[in-house]
């Protein structure tokens, strides 16, 4: 009973969480093949983390330092696939080099708050901490700024966050 609850906690966070996103109602095959092939991959990923940082007692950063090369090993077979022009038809100049290089400090900031967050807590409550993250996001773009989400992204919000 204890895992059908959380199932369906899961997928009521879920769908509001895409009711509030979701503002263009275009199909599109290339980027859904690349949502769906994502999916196993990430799940995978918080789980094992989650397991592995509480089996052996990691420190996020040990998890991190472990967990680098396989990383890599998925990117590298990863990006030229979805990817297509590649790093060599980039413009590489000191402005677009510099804001690679802050991207990528905030994403290794990123993945240390993830493994921080899933050394405290498991994969689901990562996964809804996410969304929660996501809907509080966009609510305070709303509030805030005034941005115009549509009531239908305004009450998924809400159920997401409720």
């Amino acid at each position: 009973c204890s895992v059908f609850l959380r199932v369906v906690a899961l997928a009521v966070v879920s769908i509001g969480a895409a009711v509030a996103t979701v503002t263009d109602l275009q199909f599109n095959l290339f980027g859904a093949c690349v949502a769906l092939s994502w999916v196993i991959p990430s799940a995978t990923s918080k789980i094992l983390w989650s397991s592995l940082q509480q089996r052996e007692n990691w420190t996020a950063l040990a998890l991190m330092w472990k967990t680098t090369p396989i990383s890599l090993i998925c990117l590298l077979i990863m990006i030229p696939t979805l990817d297509p022009p590649g790093a060599f038809s980039y413009s590489w100049n000191y402005i677009n080099t510099s804001m690679i290089l802050i991207s990528g400090v905030s994403g290794f900031l990123l993945q240390w708050s993830a493994a921080l967050a899933l050394g405290a807590t498991s994969a689901i409550s990562h996964v809804v901490l996410g969304q929660f993250k996501t809907c509080v996001l966009l609510l305070g773009n709303y509030y805030i700024f005034g941005s115009n989400l549509g009531t239908t992204s305004i009450c998924g919000a809400f159920v997401a966050i409720a």
